[in-house]
């Protein structure tokens, strides 16, 4: 993924930079479908419906019958991810509030990056307990499927009720199929693609598709059966998802023009400078407050493995926006420059939040484990 940006980022500010542009915006599918779609669009609305379909899949293996399975544990993330998107959201709206062509650019800090955030906590938090990893799994998942509502809700501009009842349809046809055990994978295939074309075509975001599938996949698996579809699919889908769907999507959505005035925009354009404090500023604000109100109030219970300190870093690691956040960065705006100093801040924001989260994971603090327990284990099957 970041050697896909890095590689867009370089093409895109050399003197073959046109040639990039043209590759983004080459049309290929069937226009009787509607579905004469750019590469980049591809990438955006196909190759990401994968990424989140595996993400739904994590995230409902852990609720039914992972760490996150009793309540109580299961509060802890979900009100550190509410408030990771409640506190960015309200800075970036503070800040961005009259600004001319702002739009719903105040949704971009709200998002965190899942496979970006993920490989900063294994590369710098390795002697990290499995709660760290799972806790930060969570976050990122609750957060990005909060965007993904945000997305249907918001940023749906006509609506094609027709389309939209075609595609819960086949959508029921999947979870009945899921219901009455059949195995056949290919059988599943059509309701899929089916469902994502009639998503498209209702004007809803078609990424919605992957993790309404995603959490209507069995997760239990029966006396007998050796895995369950859910964790069947991830096994299989998860390299494609992070080694071509991702990469792919960051190669078409990374490629901003530095140019001086993208650069001077990041802090001068108000537009850029709320997104980038929502997701440096309001992000660990949101997560870390989200956190400690919910153990205070909330009656949620944190796991005895997961410390203070690594809840705090986690917090920081959630400003890693990158590719959902530049995926709500292209539906917010219709004006090339502001999308790219946008972009820009996006990039600049994910990189600072993921070094200072590795700072903070590498610090001596994190290597000793605590010898108390403040509360039960975070035990089972995680990602």
């Amino acid at each position: 993924m970041l050697c896909a940006a890095v590689v867009a980022l370089i093409w895109a500010n050399t003197p073959a930079g046109t040639a990039y542009r043209e590759l983004q915006e080459l049309t290929v599918g069937p226009a009787a479908l509607h579905l004469d779609l750019s590469l980049a669009t591809w990438a955006a609305d196909g190759l990401l419906a994968v990424f989140f379909f595996v993400a739904g899949l994590e995230l409902k293996r852990e609720l039914v019958i992972g760490e996150l399975r009793e309540r109580r544990t299961a509060l802890l993330p979900v009100l550190a991810a509410l408030g990771g998107m409640v506190v960015p959201a309200g800075l970036a709206a503070l800040i961005i509030f009259g600004e001319p062509g702002a739009g719903k650019a105040w949704a971009i800090p709200m998002a965190t990056d899942i496979a970006f955030a993920l490989a900063v906590l294994a590369i710098a938090g390795s002697p990290l307990s499995r709660s760290v990893r799972i806790f930060l799994l969570s976050v990122a998942v609750v957060d990005d499927l909060g965007v993904i509502l945000i997305i249907a809700l918001v940023f749906t501009s006509s609506l094609s009720l027709a389309a939209l009842a075609v595609a819960v349809a086949l959508a029921g046809g999947y979870a009945l199929l899921q219901h009455l055990r059949v195995r056949t994978a290919w059988a599943y295939v059509p309701l899929a693609l089916g469902t994502w074309v009639a998503l498209h075509e209702s004007g809803v975001h078609a990424t919605i598709a992957g993790m309404t599938l995603a959490l209507l996949t069995r997760v239990r698996a029966d006396p007998g059966e050796e895995e369950a579809p859910a964790a069947r699919l991830e096994h299989r889908l998860q390299p494609w998802s992070a080694g071509f769907c991702v990469p792919v999507f960051a190669f078409f959505a990374a490629g901003v023009v530095l140019s001086g005035d993208t650069l001077s925009g990041v802090v001068t354009n108000r537009v850029a400078l709320g997104v980038m404090v929502g997701l440096l500023v309001g992000k660990a604000l949101g997560v870390l407050g989200g956190a400690l109100l919910a153990v205070r109030f909330g009656r949620a219970r944190r796991p005895g493995d997961l410390r203070w300190r690594e809840i705090g870093a986690v917090a920081v690691l959630g400003g890693v926006g990158f590719t959902v956040s530049l995926l709500v960065t292209e539906l917010s705006f219709t004006d090339p420059a502001t999308t790219e100093q946008v972009k820009a801040a996006v990039l600049v924001a994910s990189l600072v939040a993921a070094g200072f989260g590795a700072v903070l994971l590498r610090t001596p603090a994190m290597r000793g484990r605590p010898t108390e327990s403040a509360g039960p284990q975070m035990n089972g099957r995680g990602a």
